[in-house]
């Protein structure tokens, strides 16, 4: 019994190694042949493999790191406030000029006016350095205040007081008269004007030193910090 079997295996081993060694392919027995289409065609998605530790996939794990970088923002650059004033109405039109033929956008600068109302005096005078004495110390004996002025068109002399309207000043004169004084008057000490101010809000260093380069242009005023 146990030759039987030992024989059984034997031809069994000996059929196996005929069939996979093509001996029987006569017989139509033989296995299937292994070739690099039919591997490739049994592979799932062969596009997506790389190797881990290839050329290849350092370059694209290098781009994926570039591509997922933010990129640094731009920095603006620094900008201040800056102005000048007392300019008049010919020397704000011509600034005005110089200012557009630098190229500065017109939204960087800008102009304002301002109004200052006249100044009126009780006045006193004119007097020469005696008669200035004398009238002071009769002025301190009606307890009146008083301070030296110089008016272009008067004088030396001295004010009695300083009001911004002439209707005021008049009535200051009823006031010094019932007082005593009977040789003031009323006068204008400094006239009604308007000035304009340049305000640049928001410049940066350099765009300052083209408009101080504009010399002539500002009239003598200087570029300040806005107050």
């Amino acid at each position: 019994m146990l030759r039987l079997v030992a024989i059984a295996l034997l031809l069994a081993n000996a059929v196996y190694f005929a069939w996979t060694q093509g001996f029987l392919a006569g017989l139509g027995l033989a296995p299937v042949q292994q070739s690099e289409p039919e591997r490739l065609n049994a592979q799932i998605e062969p596009g997506t493999l790389r190797l881990l530790n290839g050329p290849r996939a350092e370059a694209e794990d290098l781009a994926q790191a570039t591509d997922a970088t933010p990129s640094s923002p731009e920095v603006a650059p620094a900008t201040s406030c800056w102005q000048a004033s007392g300019f008049t109405a010919p020397q704000a039109d011509a600034l005005r000029a110089a200012l557009a033929s630098t190229g500065l956008n017109e939204a960087l600068w800008q102009f304002s006016e301002a109004k200052s109302s006249g100044r009126w005096i009780v006045y006193m005078g004119r007097y020469n350095d005696e008669q200035m004495a004398k009238k002071k110390g009769e002025l301190r004996e009606l307890k009146i205040e008083f301070r030296e002025v110089n008016l272009p068109s008067a004088g030396p002399g001295l004010a009695l007081g300083t009001f911004s309207s002439e209707e005021s000043v008049q009535q200051a004169l009823k006031d010094v008269a019932r007082k005593g004084v009977r040789t003031a008057r009323a006068a204008l000490e400094r006239p009604e004007s308007v000035s304009w101010t340049l305000r640049l809000p928001a410049i940066t260093d350099e765009q300052r030193t083209s408009i101080e380069s504009l010399g002539e242009s500002l009239a003598g005023k200087k570029l300040q910090p806005c107050e």
